[in-house]
């Protein structure tokens, strides 16, 4: 551990601070409401979809071939994956690097899969249907931005774990709730 318990070693803050939770939260909404808008869409509850800089992009991509062979509406899938983003983000204390490792490696995962079908996403507008969506590229910004804070985060979590094994305890052990 560092001098300040709440700070892990290695790190110049806490990346379980409320103050750094707090920027993912607000990206994470923003993240949820793009991505029900287009769900919304999809499912046919709006008669057109805002498209500012592609003319059709937005209605091409949504209503293409991948998203059509979905089970459900691919936007809904996206929000789905913020909604549990938000509830990840806001489980736990200013510590829960340490008192719920758990919370945190599965939160870092699911960020994880968010970045890579954000990733995924932005090869088939590019590569397969050649046209763009400027809500799909905001929502992948707005994943790809979540990483590097969770990752810092995860870290922590993986240098604790690293150190509880050290003390004579089990992955599974360090692992569990406090």
């Amino acid at each position: 551990m560092s001098i300040d318990d709440n700070i892990p070693y290695g790190q110049s803050s806490n990346p379980s601070a409320w103050n750094k939770r707090i920027f993912l939260l607000l990206l994470a909404i923003a993240g949820f409401l793009i991505a029900l808008y287009l769900g919304l869409y999809q499912l046919h509850l709006f008669p057109n979809v805002w498209e500012p800089l592609f003319g059709n992009g937005t209605n091409a991509i949504v209503e293409s071939s991948f998203s059509r062979s979905l089970p459900v509406p691919d936007g809904l899938l996206g929000a789905f994956g913020y909604l549990c983003d938000i509830i990840f983000v806001c489980i736990g204390n200013n510590v829960r690097w340490k008192t719920k490792p758990w919370i945190v490696i599965l939160y870092s995962i699911l960020i994880g899969m968010m970045g890579l079908v954000s990733l995924l996403l932005i090869l088939l507008q590019a590569f397969v249907i050649h046209t763009w969506c400027t809500l799909c590229l905001c929502s992948a910004v707005l994943s790809f931005s979540m990483v590097i804070p969770v990752l810092q985060e995860f870290r922590a979590v993986l240098h604790y774990i690293k150190t509880e094994k050290r003390n004579g305890e089990t992955f599974w052990e360090a692992v569990k709730a406090n």
